[in-house]
């Protein structure tokens, strides 16, 4: 979740009042309310409804703010071409660092007050269902797991994003070592049978093709590793 970009003159109306709305979510946390908002902001009230209807719409328009980067950002370290264990503990930094950065706004997205009735506290759950989808993706394309592999690669999407998110709510709330640290913890409970399974020869070698002269080859090897 990364910090919301300071408001400038020309920034268009209802971006200001989510980077107020950010502000005053990061001072306050999740109880942050609709007045605290408007006064950030310098309006009224009625004003800031105008734009979000309840606050249910601001906390909607606050999670595809925030959880569409988380997820930008969890896809790209996915794909980010490195060795299976660096690409392991690049996504599970990707993510501690997400929550770490807006730790306010991520207990806003994930921790229900008590009573409320709009499930704010429930908000990031649509965006966690993606992140495990694109893990079960990045798995079932990039790891060899035989006969089961759409099996395995579900259930370690499944179970990898639910470990993370418990084990980030902990570490953010209790802080008991660094980042690096827990990245470096959770990547090794992770490693057993990942490290034991083969890269999937389409993860590493370029499509079969006729052979070519060396001069041909030489570019496609180089775009495979």
């Amino acid at each position: 979740m990364p910090p919301a970009a300071p408001a400038s003159p020309g920034e268009p109306r209802r971006e200001q009042l989510l980077n107020a709305a950010d502000r005053v979510v990061q001072r306050e946390g999740p109880a942050a309310s609709m007045n605290a908002i408007a006064a950030e902001a310098g309006i009224t009230k009625p004003i800031l409804y105008r734009h979000f209807g309840d606050r249910t719409g601001l906390i909607r328009a606050l999670t595809e703010r925030h959880t569409g980067g988380l997820l930008t950002a969890v896809r790209a370290a996915l794909n980010e071409p490195l060795e299976r264990r660096d690409r392991v503990e690049h996504v599970l930094d990707t993510y501690l660092a997400g929550i770490e950065s807006r730790p306010q706004v991520y207990r806003l997205l994930t921790h229900p007050e008590a009573g409320d009735p709009t499930g704010a506290g429930n908000a990031l759950a649509p965006a966690l269902r993606q992140i495990a989808e694109e893990i079960t993706n990045a798995v079932l394309l990039q790891v060899d797991l035989g006969p089961e592999a759409q099996l395995l690669s579900e259930a370690w999407g499944r179970g990898i994003t639910g470990m993370v998110l418990a084990a980030g709510d902990w570490w953010l709330e209790s802080r008991p070592c660094s980042r690096a640290r827990m990245v470096q913890a959770l990547a090794d409970l992770l490693w057993g049978r990942l490290a034991a399974a083969a890269d999937l020869p389409s993860a590493t070698m370029p499509s079969a093709e006729p052979a070519a002269e060396p001069s041909q080859a030489a570019p496609a090897a180089r775009a495979a590793d």
